[in-house]
């Protein structure tokens, strides 16, 4: 190849770069300027802070000047280039016939500044080895390596089925407050409350004043209004997220057989999966989601492999929580069905694999309450009133969970799909390809075996890898895995010989 036919970053990643790092040291300067006033008059302290935050942009900036002087691509009609470094020179290479997806994100500066970063990736869990990252360029660049290593490369697809799966819609918000998200950023938010108190030296007096408001209160009231307080938090928090993350969502097929998820209020995220690489759909139910009839769609497709450092955790979702019949039409337009694999109707477990579920509520309920009451006979008796306190609350709501984790397990055939179904906190159902299946794993413990089920789990190339169909029944379980994939599980099955007659029980 011509020496041409190298490309380089974009110039402007100089600053973007630049302000990256004066947003960090903007962000550290509060507290460090805590930290140094201590011991030296105030302005001495923002000298030193202002001098370190100077010094920290100009050595990024130089770094990032290095690094964009020794960068370059090209895309060959064989393999795509990346050669980095200076001091450690890195020459690596993807082949073209390899690569699996071709991803554009952009966070609100490199939109401003008309940039993206491309992630071209393999889909391999082979480490950073099988992703290359191009860190930054035009926004038309990155959309013409999208067209050219992937768009143009895939599969003709069915006519006439081209466009727009699915758009936002905005009352799909109202489950954002539900997710298991919202109490998670209310102790976020509270606990950043604390640090920043901590970093000027007044955490003392944060939790004196709140004390003090709730000093005519019970401790029971106090910790139910914590609480209150700490969802409502949350449940504001997970609405700005679900913003962020899903404004301008469009969900689309594309000429030349490929899925194109666009989203993102502020940072602008794009992922393309070639519909050849897709091996079916999960509907995923969250507790709170399913509460309110919702289910989110996720791909089970080869090629969205992440990586340990990899920021993009959510490649594989086609359509956030919405009601779960629009969901499931989604999943069968994604999945070119006429109808629904998961609406199936499926086969329920045997009462065994229910009271192998009742067991573990219950040893989860009472063996905390068990143990704080060893404890209350040795220490104080308030822990035998809080170890009957524990088991009164925690039995019935384990054995309802219990009943419901036996409910929602379920298995079936619908037409070149195996459907499986288990979870009851999150409940997930599984539509995969049947001629993906690429084998079968059988295992019993000790205890299902005197029970008569076991769990078969379906091996394929795809998403995770691997999907179990939890404490089927043994025949059940068995026959079922020899009708969904005719032929991979019967040279280990026995089956009677019709010509051979069965022997006659032995007269004493």
């Amino acid at each position: 190849m011509s020496e041409e036919q190298w490309r380089r970053l974009d110039p402007r990643t100089l600053v973007a770069g630049a302000a990256v790092l004066c947003g960090v040291a903007g962000g550290a300067a509060l507290p460090a300027v805590a930290a140094l006033s201590g011991g030296r008059p105030l302005w001495q302290a923002v000298a030193w802070v202002l001098a370190g935050a100077v010094l920290l942009v100009l050595t990024g900036t130089a770094a990032d000047w290095i690094r964009l002087r020794r960068t370059r691509y090209r895309i060959g009609p064989a393999k795509v280039d990346l050669h980095t470094g200076l001091l450690l020179l890195k020459r690596r290479s993807l082949a073209r016939e390899r690569i699996r997806s071709v991803d554009l994100t952009a966070n609100p500066l490199q939109r401003v500044l008309g940039l993206v970063k491309v992630r071209i990736g393999t889909g391999e869990h082979t480490g950073g080895e099988s992703t290359l990252e191009l860190d930054l360029v035009t926004r038309a660049e990155g959309e013409r390596l999208r067209q050219e290593l992937l768009v143009g490369t895939a599969a003709p697809g069915e006519p006439g089925q081209d466009g727009a799966l699915a758009t936002l819609d905005p009352r799909w918000i109202r489950y954002a407050p539900v997710s298991f998200l919202a109490p998670a950023l209310g102790g976020a938010v509270i606990g950043a409350v604390l640090q920043v108190s901590d970093w000027f030296g007044v955490q003392g007096k944060v939790i004196d004043w709140t004390e003090d408001r709730f000093r005519d209160t019970s401790l029971v009231w106090t910790i139910v209004d914590l609480v209150l307080l700490a969802t409502v938090t949350g449940a504001v928090g997970a609405l700005g997220l679900w913003v962020e993350m899903w404004w301008n969502y469009r969900l689309e097929r594309e000429p030349g057989g490929t899925l194109r998820v666009r989203r993102g209020l502020f940072t602008a995220r794009s992922v393309t999966l070639e519909e050849r690489r897709l091996r079916g759909i999960e509907l995923v139910e969250p507790l709170g989601v399913r509460l309110f009839g919702a289910a989110r769609v996720d791909a089970v497709a080869t090629g969205l492999a992440q990586d340990d450092d990899d920021k993009h955790g959510d490649l594989k979702n086609l359509l956030p929580a919405v009601p779960r019949e629009r969901a499931e039409r989604v999943a069968a337009l994604v999945l070119r069905e006429p109808e629904p694999p998961t609406a199936a109707p499926l086969a329920a477990h045997p009462r065994a694999a229910r009271t192998r579920r009742l067991h573990w509520a219950l040893w989860s309920a009472l063996g905390p309450a068990a143990l704080l009451a060893v404890l209350g006979l040795f220490l104080t008796p308030v822990l035998l009133y809080a170890a009957a306190g524990c088991a009164l609350v925690l039995t019935p709501i384990a054995l309802l969970f219990a009943r419901d984790a036996h409910r929602s397990l379920g298995h079936g055939v619908s037409g070149g799909y195996l459907v499986t179904r288990s979870g009851a906190v999150r409940r997930v159902t599984v539509a995969l390809q049947r001629s993906g299946v690429i084998g079968w794993t059988v295992k019993q413990s000790y205890f299902q075996r005197r029970a008569g089920i076991l769990t078969l789990t379906a091996t394929t190339a795809a998403g995770e890898g691997a999907y179990e169909i939890l404490d089927a029944g043994e025949s059940q379980g068995l026959a079922f895995a020899a009708e969904a994939v005719p032929g991979l599980l019967a040279p280990f099955l026995e089956t009677p010989d019709p010509e051979t007659p069965k022997a006659r029980p032995t007269e004493r």
